[in-house]
């Protein structure tokens, strides 16, 4: 599903990965832990395509990601990658029905088909009486689960999470962790995420540790 060889990243200088080399499963968890700065987000980043390496090779389900133009490379992620982040980064003047399609939306799918989705993975998120209701209205919790069913909507493979309890008290977080493994269950989706949560980082089918730009495990 994804093979990462000898990724290299720097800025100037410094030097944030050097030489990591990753296979992840399909329909596998993954965490990814590490102290801050050990290059987790950088990694994630560079996973998810949202980043390019200085040197190094990613593919992603056949695909050399990194050969592709940036066009073609735009339309891969949104077809094939969803994510999650610490801040749901919801528009605010939209309500979460909107919210969740845009995705869908952007790969030019029809409205009608979008918001079919959409509801169908609100309604399976416990969001059903949520679903015209802005994210000012909504609480940290419920605003979260609206950003998994948006990074949800294109029926990604991989869903890259980068922190994703982070913002959450103790209660949601689980939720929210256990959601994964369900989703996952469910869909077959490869999740790979990054966080400081021992308890996700355990609960994970694998779990990768990162210090000072390389993974040690």
């Amino acid at each position: 599903m994804i093979v990462a060889k000898n990724i290299h990243k720097k800025y100037g200088e410094l030097e944030i990965l050097k030489g990591v080399s990753v296979e992840i499963k399909e329909s596998e968890v993954v965490s990814i832990v590490g102290s801050s700065g050990a290059g987790k987000t950088t990694l994630l980043t560079i996973l998810g395509t949202l980043d390019k390496p200085t040197s190094g090779e990613l593919i992603i389900n056949g695909t050399d990601v990194y050969k592709l133009n940036d066009k073609k490379l735009a339309a891969f992620r949104n077809l094939n990658i969803g994510f999650v982040f610490q801040f749901h980064h919801l528009l605010p003047e939209f309500d979460a029905l909107e919210n969740v399609c845009m995705p869908a939306l952007i790969a030019k799918k029809s409205k009608k088909e979008s918001e079919s989705k959409a509801i169908e993975l609100l309604e399976f998120l416990g969001l059903k009486d949520r679903i015209k209701h802005k994210p000012s209205e909504l609480s940290g919790g419920e605003q979260q689960r609206v950003a998994v069913a948006r990074a949800l909507i294109n029926d990604p493979k991989i869903i890259f999470a980068d922190e994703p309890s982070g913002n959450l008290d103790s209660k949601n977080a689980q939720e929210l962790h256990q959601l994964f493994f369900d989703l996952r269950n469910r869909f077959k989706q490869t999740f790979v995420i990054v966080t400081h949560n021992a308890e996700l980082a355990e609960m994970a089918d694998r779990k990768l540790v990162m210090k000072d730009g390389n993974v040690l495990v």
